[in-house]
């Protein structure tokens, strides 16, 4: 269009019959440079013309296109909908994970809960009637609190082999390090995507749940030293986790909607 337009207004380079009075051509600025009557003058004088046409024409194009990226298209596919889906697709995956690392956490607790019962029950036992020999008289049918500490026993034998410990402690690794990546990655797609960041819910729940990962590995030194208080605690900040978790469920959905509306692929 811009080459359409600056050839409308060049006119006819003259035949070598023709005078050179006939092929005299206005400058751009007449009152500043002298007209030229020499072809190839004429040439280049429209050439330059040209140039300073097309230009404008050229850079409200790029303005365009650059409107259909949402910060501007300086970072390309960095601000393209793929990555833009990653961070609540890794989001939803750490809340599954989150409650597969809790029934891990729970199984582990239940090994030392097990044997605290246990160790209650055998207290509640009556002393065995011996013989005057010292023999101890063998009953035949046990108690029943004797049939509850043996099926007690095995189930906790059962979640020893589970290996629950090690799991809840390496599911916990895996979740501190994932969360937190991703959380920070999050707001910086957004930043490149928008230009900005968006105060609100969303934001403010994610930053807890961060904090809260962060809080709840903390914990851990003094839960291996046997602390109850460090144990209740890390439960409680897990479980506020979670909720705060679900909450984040409806506003992330708002939050893709848009990134469908107003991005593309990639």
């Amino acid at each position: 269009m811009a080459t359409t337009l600056a050839f409308l207004q060049i006119p006819t380079i003259p035949s070598k019959s023709s005078s050179p009075s006939q092929c005299l051509i206005p400058s751009v600025d007449s009152s500043k440079i002298h007209v030229s009557n020499h072809p190839i003058n004429a040439l280049h004088l429209h050439l330059h013309h040209l140039k300073s046409v097309s230009l404008p024409l050229s850079a409200a194009s790029f303005r365009h296109q650059q409107d259909a990226f949402a910060a501007g298209g300086e970072y390309g596919i960095l601000e393209g909908r793929s990555l833009a889906l990653i961070h609540p697709i890794v989001m939803g995956g750490l809340f599954v994970y989150t409650l597969y690392a809790g029934y891990l956490g729970w199984q582990w607790r239940r090994v030392r809960t097990i044997q605290d019962e246990i160790n209650e029950l055998k207290k509640q036992e009556k002393p065995v009637p011996v013989t005057p020999e010292g023999t101890p008289l063998q009953s035949t049918t046990p108690s029943p609190l004797q049939v509850k500490i043996q099926q007690l026993s095995e189930e906790r034998k059962e979640l020893i082999k589970g290996q629950y410990k090690e799991k809840h402690f390496n599911a916990g690794s895996i979740l501190l390090a994932f969360g937190v990546f991703e959380s920070i990655g999050g707001g910086v797609n957004t930043y490149l995507r928008t230009g900005k960041l968006f105060p609100g819910p969303h934001l403010y729940a994610g930053a807890a749940i961060t904090v809260l990962w962060a809080a709840a590995a903390a914990l851990v030194p003094p839960m291996q030293k046997g602390s109850e208080t460090a144990r209740n605690l890390h439960i409680a900040l897990n479980v506020l986790n979670v909720l705060l978790f679900i909450s984040q469920i409806p506003t992330g959905w708002d939050i893709v909607l848009k990134v469908f509306e107003f991005t593309k692929w990639p």
